[in-house]
């Protein structure tokens, strides 16, 4: 899986067998295998949020490999409408039911260790790369609690990105919560550690610009875009995501002294 992506497209995939779920909760992710012979962590349209979190998996996840980040592979899932009759457990075959059609996945990274805040270091530069990147994107699942990062092969990968972009539950305020300093940055798991934020900053205002981000944008699947009936036209909501991209980009000075802030309540 090469982290740099040259090309803004993802492959499809279908899938062939459900394996398991992978935790409790809403979502009930699952483990799947597909038809090009690897295993992903198959995210549902019909679960939780639906296709607003596959939105934010999508575009928080090709944001992060954009600027260097370590990332699994994102692919789009198919599910065939016959897939998932013959599963036993009702709560299930009703997620798979209403799934059908276009999901996400991630290449399962096979042993991976979940990040231990208390067992693992993570250098300043990079700590301070991933609160920027969490506060742009308004991640808030990013915590002690669930740090939703993974060690493979000795390196730290970032995963679930789907809780970011908060302004899409409530669409009409998009204005309000780009320019907004993003107060929950205070429980991120690597803030003690993020003392370059000025640095990373400037470095990633350099690699973020509005091509690239429209590029990243276009990657959405019109049906997701229209299926929250916020827009009629999934161009119109695709222009409000690359406006809020760039409007965030525009007032990073705000959610970093947010975060220099906060930190200096910690150490």
């Amino acid at each position: 899986m090469d982290n740099q992506t040259t090309e803004k497209t993802l492959r499809k995939v279908n899938v062939m067998r459900y394996v398991m779920p992978l935790r409790e909760g809403g979502s009930l992710p699952a483990l799947a295998d597909a038809d090009d012979g690897f295993s992903y962590v198959l995210k549902f349209r019909g679960a939780g949020q639906r296709e607003k979190a596959l939105i934010a998996e999508l575009l928080g996840g090709e944001i992060a490999r954009s600027l260097g980040f370590k990332v699994p592979e994102l692919v789009f899932a198919n599910l065939d409408e016959a897939f998932g009759r013959s599963e036993g457990d009702e709560e299930i075959q009703d997620l798979l039911k209403g799934s059908q059609g276009l999901n996400l996945a991630l290449h399962f990274l096979s042993k991976a260790l979940t990040f231990d805040p208390g067992a693992s270091q993570v250098d300043p530069l990079l700590a301070s790369k991933i609160v920027w990147l969490d506060a742009y994107i308004t991640n808030v699942d990013r915590t002690f609690r669930n740090t939703n990062m993974l060690i493979w092969n000795r390196e730290l990968w970032l995963i679930d990105h789907g809780a970011s972009f908060l302004f899409h539950h409530s669409w009409d305020n998009w204005q309000k919560h780009a320019e907004s300093p993003f107060s929950t940055i205070k429980t991120h798991v690597l803030l003690p550690q993020a003392s370059m934020l000025q640095e990373v900053d400037t470095e990633f205002k350099g690699v973020l610009n509005r091509e690239l981000i429209r590029t990243i944008v276009d990657l959405i699947p019109d049906e997701w875009i229209l299926a929250s009936r916020d827009v009629e036209d999934a161009i119109d909501g695709k222009a409000v995501y690359e406006q809020f991209l760039l409007k965030r980009l525009e007032f990073s000075g705000v959610f970093v002294k947010e975060a220099e802030d906060a930190r200096k309540t910690l150490i």
